[in-house]
C-alpha cells in the first residue's frame, strides 16, 4: 500500500505557498520528525533512573527499549488520520477557500459512512482505540477480560493521552472493529494509510522488538512526559517550516529514509533550545564545624550522606522552628540526595507566593553552589503563571532595583521569548521557587497532570512548611508523597514540629516505596529529622540526634484593649528610645493601609513600611527586596522602624524584630509569626479585640486564645511539639464548663464537619495512587460527576483572580489606557482591534481573593476574552473620583492608590 503524503499532520503557522493555499506538513513527516526528538530526550535528557524504570518493566535492554520508544512517540498522531480531522472545516485551505483535502470526498477508497464527519473522538483518543487492535497483531501482551492490564493496551492508551488526558479502558469488542463505534476513523483507505504509516514509522525508526513486559506506573509517567515532550518540541513552527517539502514530495520508502535523516539532524537543535541540558548537582563541602554542637545542620550533615550512600534517595524530613538554618539545612540535604539520584534539578515548594518570592533568593544561593551546568530558574506561583519568564524577570528586576543582583547578567532568568516560558512547560525548568499547588496539581485529574509528575521525576523536591495547607492539601500531599517514592522522587519536607500530619506524610512515602502499611513516626524532640529509603521504604534515624542551637524564651502577652491604642501603645517605647524593629500583623489589605496611615499620623518621624498581597506584583517584590535588607539580623536601618504587613509575611524568612503585633490566630500562625523575633527573648503582642481573619479556623484560633490566657512564656525549641499538641488534643474543652465548654464543643464539631468534608472531597478528587491504577492510566484523567470547574482551584487554596487596574489617558472618544497613572509609556494595547500583549501585564498583576470580587464582570472588550492567556484576568478601567481613582460596579467599589487595591463591597 503507497503511504498517501497528501494527509497532513501539521498547518498553523506554516504560511501560504505562492499559489495562496495554506502550506502544509505531511502527517509522515511530523511522526518522524517526533520519532527523532525521542531519541534525543531519551539519550541527553532523562536520568539514568528514569530509562531504568522504562527498561524494567519492559523486559527490554537499553538500545531496544530506545528504538521502541521512538516508534511509539512516532505513533502519537495516527489518530489524525480520519474523517473529522483531515476534513475538518477550520482545516488548511486552497486560494480559493476550498479545504486542500477536499479531493478525497471523490475518491472511493476514501468514501465513509453516515455520521463520520460528525464523529466527536478527538484525534487522540482515535489514536487509543485504533493503535490497541494493531499492537496485539504485532504481538504485544494482550487480555480479552482485563485490557488495561496489558502493555498493548497500556501504550495505546499512553499515545493517547499525548493531549494532556488518558480516555478510558477500550474493551476488546471495540479495539476489534474500532469504525464500528466511532465511524470518523473510516474504513478503505483510512484504514489502510493507518496501516502504513503505523508500519513506515516502525521500519524507518527501527521499533520492531517485540516487549513482553507490562506497564508499571513509573515507566508509564516517564514514557508519558517524554512523548508529550517531544511532541512539543517537533511542532515548532519556525523548525517546521526550515523542513517543509515540495507539493510532490511523495513520501516513498527512500523519501522517508532521506526524511528520517533531515529530522535526526534538527532533533538535537531542538532539544537544546528548551534550556534543560546539563544541569546536575556537585558534591557540596562539609559546613564549617563548631565545637561542642551538633545542631541540626551539623548532625543532618554527618548523617544523611552515609545513608543516601547506603540505601539511595529517599524522603528526608526535618522539623524544626522556621528560619534560615532550617531552610539551609534542608537545602544541603537536597544536595546529597540531587547527587545521588543524578538529578537534573530543584522544585522548591512553599506554602504562598509571598513566601517564595522571598524564597528565591536564598534558593538561587543554593543554586550557584550546588547545581552544575548551566540552569534556569522559574518563579512559580498564581501570580506568575500567565507568563513565567515575564515574572521572573520582573522579580530579578524588582531586586536588581535595590541594589541586590542575584546573579551578573541575571543569566538564570529564560528570557520572555524561552521556550520554557508557558504554564504547561515551566515546571520542566531546572530550577522553580513556587507554591505547593504545583505540586499537588500532579496528583489531581487536571490536563497534563502526568507531565507533572514526569517534571519532577528528574529533580530533588523540598516542600517548606509540608503541613500548612489544611485537611484538602494534607490528603493530597498523601497522595503526592505515594506517588513521589513509586517514582523514587528524592523529597525534602521541612515541618514546624513533629505531629500526627508529619508521621503520616512519613507514612505515605514509606507505602508508596513498597514499605507497607504500618505507622511511622517521626522523633518528637525539637529539632529532629529522619529518613525514609525510596528502594524498600525503609526508615532510618540518626545515630546522634540533633540538639537546638540555640534555646529562646518566646515572651507572649495578651493586649485586651482595642487595637489600635494597643499597637500605639506598643511602639511607644521603641519610638521614644528611637531605635528598635517592629512589626504589625493586621487582618486584611485594608486594615493593614488604614494602621499605615494612623502610624504615620501619630508617629511623626516614624519609618514605617507597608506591605500586603493586594499591591503590583513589582511594588511587592520591590517592597520585599527591601524588607530583606532593612529587617535582616544585621540590616541597615537606623532609628526606629515599624513593618504593616498582612499574613502573608507569615512564611517569608530571613525577617527580624524585637517586637511582633499580632491579632487572634491559631497558634502555629502566630508562632511563625514571632519566629521572627530577634534576640534569645523575643517578644510576641496578641490583640485580642482585632478581627479574626476569614481564613482562620474559629475553633484553632479559640482554642489558641484560651490556651494563652492573659499571656505567658514558651522556651523555644523545647516546648513547641508540646505545645501544637496541646491546643489540638481532643481533650482540650474537657476542663471547661457552662458557656465556654458548650461554645468550644460546637466550634469544634464545625471544625471536625469541614475537615471531614475537605478530607473527603480530597480523597475523591485525588487520582489513585500507583499501587491503585491497576493498568488503567484512564483514571488519572476520570471526570466526576458534580465536579464543579472552580473545585479544583478550591481544594489547591483560596481560589485568587488577578485582577489588572487601567488608567485612562487622553481625550473622550480617543482614549487610550495606561498601566501606571500618567505614565505614557506604559500604555497598554487593548482597543477593540488591538492584540493585548500578555507579558506586559505581570509586573501590574493584583491577586485579590474570588470572593471578594464574586460577580464583578470587569470591563473586558471582545479582543481580551478572546486571548487564552487574558480570559481569567479582570480587567478594571479606573475613573477619577473626588482625588482617588476607582472602579465602580453594582455589587463593588475598588479604589487604586499608591499602596495598592481596597475592596469595598456595596451590596
Amino acid at each position: 500500500m503507497f503511504l498517501d503524503s497528501r494527509l497532513w499532520g501539521k498547518s498553523t503557522g506554516l504560511g501560504e505557498d505562492p499559489s495562496g493555499s495554506n502550506r502544509t506538513h505531511p502527517l509522515i513527516c511530523h511522526l518522524l520528525d517526533t520519532a527523532a526528538v525521542a531519541e534525543v530526550v531519551w539519550d541527553e535528557l532523562l536520568t539514568a533512573h528514569q530509562r531504568s524504570m522504562v527498561t524494567k518493566a519492559l523486559r527490554v535492554s537499553e538500545d531496544q527499549a530506545r528504538a521502541l520508544v521512538a516508534f511509539w512517540a512516532g505513533l502519537h498522531d495516527i489518530g489524525k488520520i480520519s474523517v473529522p480531522f483531515q476534513l475538518h472545516r477550520n482545516g488548511p485551505k486552497t486560494a480559493d477557500k476550498r479545504l486542500l483535502t477536499e479531493e478525497l470526498r471523490s475518491e472511493p477508497g476514501y468514501a465513509f459512512g453516515a455520521g463520520a464527519e460528525q464523529d466527536q473522538q478527538s484525534h487522540e483518543a482515535a489514536a487509543h482505540w485504533w493503535l490497541v487492535g494493531y499492537f496485539e497483531e504485532m504481538g504485544y501482551p494482550s487480555s480479552k477480560r482485563r485490557p488495561q492490564t496489558r502493555l498493548s493496551h497500556a501504550v495505546a492508551q499512553l499515545l493517547g493521552g499525548h493531549g494532556g488526558r488518558f480516555h478510558p479502558v477500550v474493551h476488546g469488542k471495540d479495539s476489534r472493529c474500532p469504525v464500528a463505534r466511532h465511524p470518523g476513523l473510516g474504513a478503505g483507505d483510512w484504514e489502510r494509510q493507518r496501516r502504513a504509516h503505523a508500519d513506515e514509522v516502525r521500519r524507518v525508526v527501527g521499533g520492531t522488538v517485540v516487549p513482553q513486559g507490562r506497564m508499571t506506573p513509573g515507566a508509564a509517567v516517564v514514557l508519558t512526559g517524554l512523548v508529550i515532550l517531544s511532541d512539543w518540541l517537533a511542532s515548532t513552527e519556525g523548525e517546521i517550516r526550515a523542513r517543509l517539502r515540495e507539493a510532490t514530495w511523495a513520501g516513498a520508502p527512500d523519501d522517508l529514509d532521506a526524511y528520517w535523516q533531515v529530522a535526526r539532524a534538527a532533533a538535537p537543535r531542538l532539544l537544546r533550545q528548551t534550556d534543560l541540558l546539563g544541569t546536575g548537582f556537585a558534591r557540596l563541602p562539609e559546613p564549617a564545624p563548631h565545637p561542642g554542637q551538633t545542631g541540626l545542620l551539623e548532625s543532618m550533615a554527618g548523617h544523611v550522606p552515609d545513608m543516601v550512600a547506603e540505601h539511595g534517595p529517599g524522603l528526608v524530613v526535618v522539623t524544626a522552628p522556621p528560619s534560615e538554618d532550617r531552610t539551609e539545612a534542608a537545602l544541603r540535604a537536597a544536595a546529597v540526595l540531587g547527587h545521588a539520584a543524578e538529578a537534573r534539578g530543584l522544585f522548591y515548594a512553599l506554602p504562598t507566593g509571598s513566601a517564595a518570592d522571598s524564597h528565591m533568593a536564598q534558593v538561587h544561593a543554593f543554586a550557584r553552589q550546588a547545581l552544575t551546568g548551566p540552569w534556569k530558574s522559574l518563579l512559580l506561583h498564581s501570580s506568575s503563571r500567565l507568563k513565567p519568564a515575564e515574572s521572573t524577570e520582573e522579580w530579578a528586576r524588582a531586586h536588581a532595583s535595590d541594589g541586590i543582583s542575584p546573579e551578573p547578567g541575571e543569566e538564570w532568568a529564560p528570557t520572555a521569548n524561552s521556550w520554557l516560558n508557558s504554564h504547561y512547560r515551566a515546571l520542566l525548568a531546572a530550577l522553580g521557587t513556587g507554591t505547593v499547588d504545583e505540586l499537588l496539581q500532579a496528583v489531581m485529574p487536571v490536563k497534563h497532570n502526568a507531565m507533572r509528575l514526569f517534571a519532577l521525576s528528574g529533580k530533588v523536591v523540598v516542600v517548606d512548611e509540608a503541613h500548612a495547607r489544611g485537611a484538602w492539601g494534607q490528603r493530597l500531599m498523601l497522595r503526592f508523597l505515594e506517588w513521589a517514592a513509586a517514582l523514587r522522587i528524592p523529597v525534602v519536607l521541612a515541618a514546624t514540629a513533629a505531629d500526627t500530619s508529619v508521621d503520616a506524610m512519613l507514612a505515605a512515602y514509606h507505602r508508596g516505596a513498597g514499605g507497607g502499611r504500618e505507622p511511622v513516626m517521626q522523633p518528637r524532640p525539637s529539632p529532629g529529622w529522619s529518613f525514609v529509603d525510596a528502594r524498600a521504604g525503609g526508615v532510618h534515624l540518626p545515630r546522634k540526634p540533633a540538639e537546638p542551637a540555640r534555646t529562646g524564651v518566646l515572651g507572649i502577652t495578651v493586649a485586651e484593649g482595642a487595637p489600635e491604642a494597643e499597637i500605639r501603645a506598643a511602639l511607644v517605647p521603641i519610638v521614644a528610645a528611637g531605635n528598635g524593629r517592629a512589626a504589625v500583623y493586621r487582618p486584611t489589605p485594608a486594615e493593614a493601609v488604614r494602621t499605615f496611615h494612623q502610624l504615620t499620623q501619630d508617629f511623626p518621624g516614624l519609618s514605617v513600611t507597608l506591605i500586603h498581597e493586594q499591591m503590583h506584583n513589582k511594588d511587592r517584590w520591590q517592597r520585599l527586596a527591601a524588607c530583606g535588607k532593612t529587617y535582616a539580623p544585621a540590616g541597615r536601618v537606623s532609628g526606629a522602624s515599624v513593618l504593616v504587613t498582612t499574613p502573608m509575611l507569615e512564611h517569608v524568612r530571613g525577617l527580624h524584630f524585637d517586637l511582633v503585633l499580632s491579632g487572634p490566630a491559631p497558634l502555629a500562625a502566630l508562632l511563625a509569626r514571632a519566629g521572627q523575633g530577634e534576640g534569645d527573648r523575643p517578644s510576641l503582642v496578641v490583640l485580642r479585640g482585632d478581627s479574626v481573619s476569614e481564613l482562620d479556623d474559629a475553633a484553632l484560633v479559640r482554642r489558641t486564645d484560651m490556651l494563652l490566657g492573659t499571656g505567658r512564656t514558651v522556651t523555644l525549641p523545647e516546648e513547641l511539639p508540646r505545645l501544637l499538641d496541646e491546643v489540638y488534643a481532643a481533650e482540650f474543652a474537657d476542663g471547661l464548663e457552662g458557656p465556654a465548654a458548650r461554645e468550644l464543643r460546637q466550634l469544634d464539631n464545625q471544625r471536625v464537619v469541614r475537615e471531614r468534608r475537605a478530607d473527603g472531597t480530597a480523597r475523591w478528587l485525588a487520582v489513585p495512587g500507583p499501587c491503585e491504577l491497576d493498568g488503567d492510566l484512564g483514571l488519572l484523567s476520570r471526570d466526576h460527576t458534580g465536579m464543579e470547574p472552580g473545585l479544583v482551584t478550591s481544594v489547591l487554596g483560596e481560589d485568587m483572580v488577578q485582577v489588572v487596574c487601567l488608567y485612562p489617558y487622553g481625550k473622550p472618544g480617543n482614549t487610550v489606557h495606561l498601566l501606571e497613572d500618567g505614565v505614557r509609556e506604559r500604555r497598554f494595547a487593548c482597543a477593540p482591534k488591538e492584540k493585548p500583549k500578555p507579558g506586559l501585564l505581570v509586573p501590574y498583576l493584583i491577586p485579590v481573593p474570588k470572593r471578594l470580587v464574586e460577580g464583578v464582570e470587569g470591563d473586558a472588550n471582545s479582543t481580551w476574552r478572546g486571548t487564552a492567556a487574558l480570559k481569567n484576568i479582570l480587567r478594571l478601567n479606573l475613573k477619577q473620583e473626588g482625588g482617588r481613582w476607582v472602579h465602580t460596579s453594582p455589587t463593588h467599589r475598588f479604589c487604586m492608590g499608591e499602596h495598592g487595591l481596597t475592596v469595598q463591597q456595596l451590596t
